[in-house]
């Protein structure tokens, strides 16, 4: 089972059923929070809805199609972050992450996205990483900005989230750049 210390108090674990409880109390909590930028928190209305997701996330890593791992902070899980896909002919990756409400804005993010590009770089040898965010989600695209990622564009109109569509900023990092910057 994938497990991955990022430090003392951040690691990152393959989702597991048992896990469902937890992750579903976690959205419960932060629903309001989360729907501002996450199209999906209406088809998760119960734990079995939950449960239902890690099912698929367990076969895409079986398959080598993804890696979905829940964000342990001091031992407890306070969101979902890994690679929603894995391209092995093009060696690229997407990266998707989102957090609970009461753990947002203490830097763990930007960590875990770190861990993953280096993760996917170094050990998956991956070229490419992308990440997509809503334009206006400015929490979310601090992250790449950051972590010194580049922006390729927009998306116009590219998500519907609930009753208007979104536009989405692409941004990438090629493992070159990566090593240039992370020195």
């Amino acid at each position: 089972m994938f497990t991955h210390k990022i430090d003392e108090n951040l690691a990152l674990k393959l989702l597991e059923q048992q896990d469902a409880q937890r992750v579903f109390e976690l959205i419960e909590q932060s629903r309001e929070y989360l729907k501002q930028w996450l199209p999906w928190l209406d088809m998760t209305k119960d734990v079995s809805d939950t449960r239902t997701f890690i099912k698929g996330t367990r076969a895409n890593y079986v398959e080598n199609k993804g890696m979905t791992a829940a964000i342990l902070y001091k031992k407890e899980i306070v969101g979902i972050a890994g690679f929603n896909e894995l391209d092995w002919v093009n060696r690229s990756a997407v990266i998707g992450y989102w957090l609970g409400e009461p753990f947002a804005g203490k830097g763990i993010m930007t960590k875990v996205v770190h861990a993953l590009v280096d993760l996917a770089f170094s050990e998956l040898k991956m070229n490419r990483i992308d990440i997509r965010v809503a334009s206006e989600n400015r929490r979310s695209r601090a992250i790449p900005e950051k972590l010194g990622f580049s922006i390729e564009g927009t998306l116009r109109q590219a998500e519907w989230l609930y009753d208007h569509f979104v536009d989405h900023v692409v941004y990438s990092m090629l493992a070159e750049q990566w090593k240039r910057n992370d020195k």
